[in-house]
């Protein structure tokens, strides 16, 4: 084995969105504004349920458990990409790199726990109305989500140390603009079988029956909705369900188009890019726009504490004025 095989691995070398030195501000503003629209509406979903008793309901309780991850999963790559974009440079040392992943798997996988858990909230709601209050108590839409969270960082942990346990002697150059698993396996000189189907079988598990829960869910669902006599009672029960069908169709099919695609020499290195871009970086950015802001009972609230501040805002410069005055 030659010396270069036997250098320990200190960093990482990422590979950008484009390798145009004439786009890259045009980039570095572009992921600037999706970053601000990010944090903008997920906090301002945060905001409303926070302050607005009306919205203190395991739905609402939920909808801010998943604005939090749209604002933490970019949060774990943009500001690296800004950097790099910045400096010109598109390295990341070996700590950042695994840090970078465990975050990542670990958001992605509660997230897709948490979209079972909001289909599992709407079939109770649906399904059982009378005993919804019952069932959903605050007690125990706090233990499930503590439990979603849980398992999402513990399972991002297993991946992380087995993935960064591997000997690296390749190219350390990361086929991706941010660290990953699939990336970051691929430049191992040691045996990656394990790794590989822990991604496969460990991951695949609990993904599909998370999708089971979510799927079931909205067959019962459906089969409830059918049932109802009333259009108007048909069309209320179907859109509390519809924006949350968009998320959790373009959450997982993203997912699973990254994770679970065959290897193929046909498979373009970029398209796998843009598709990871797709559920890293845009779906955290318009998931409030679909889901949460198109509801009226937020946007009630919204309306009703922007009122607010403004006559709080009102009445402390005219308090100012007045002592001014005096």
């Amino acid at each position: 084995m030659d010396i270069y095989n036997l250098t320990t691995v200190e960093e990482f070398f990422l590979l950008g969105l484009s390798d145009l030195k004439e786009v890259r501000y045009p980039l570095f503003l572009f992921l600037a504004v999706i970053y601000q629209v990010t944090l903008l509406g997920n906090c301002t979903i945060l905001l409303a349920v926070g302050t607005e008793k009306k919205l203190h309901t395991p739905m609402y309780y939920f909808l801010a458990n998943l604005s939090l991850l749209d604002i933490l999963c970019p949060s774990a790559i943009i500001p690296k990409m800004l950097e790099n974009f910045l400096t010109e440079k598109q390295s990341i040392s070996f700590v950042g790199c695994a840090l970078q992943v465990y975050f990542l798997i670990a958001l992605a996988g509660t997230e897709v726990f948490l979209l079972s858990l909001m289909a599992y909230d709407r079939y109770v709601a649906i399904c059982f109305p009378l005993s919804y209050t019952l069932i959903m108590t605050k007690g125990r839409c706090a233990q499930l989500t503590a439990g979603t969270w849980a398992v999402g960082f513990l399972h991002s942990l297993l991946h992380t140390v087995f993935t960064f346990r591997l000997s690296f002697c390749k190219s350390h150059q990361v086929n991706q603009y941010y660290c990953d698993i699939p990336p970051v396996v691929a430049l191992s000189c040691s045996s990656t079988y394990v790794a590989k189907m822990l991604v496969l079988v460990v991951g695949g598990i609990l993904g599909i029956s998370a999708f089971q829960i979510t799927l079931i869910s909205y067959i019962y669902i459906i089969s409830t909705i059918l049932k109802i006599q009333s259009a108007e009672g048909k069309l209320k029960a179907f859109s509390t369900c519809a924006s949350h069908l968009i998320v959790v169709s373009l959450f997982y099919g993203t997912i699973l188009f990254t994770y679970m695609h065959p290897s193929s020499s046909q498979h373009s290195p970029a398209r796998d890019r843009l598709i990871s871009m797709l559920y890293a970086i845009i779906t955290p950015m318009i998931n409030p726009i679909i889901y949460s802001l198109r509801n009226t009972e937020v946007k009630g609230a919204l309306k009703k504490f922007y009122i607010t501040g403004n006559i709080i805002v009102t009445k402390n410069l005219f308090s100012t004025q007045l002592r001014v005055n005096s």
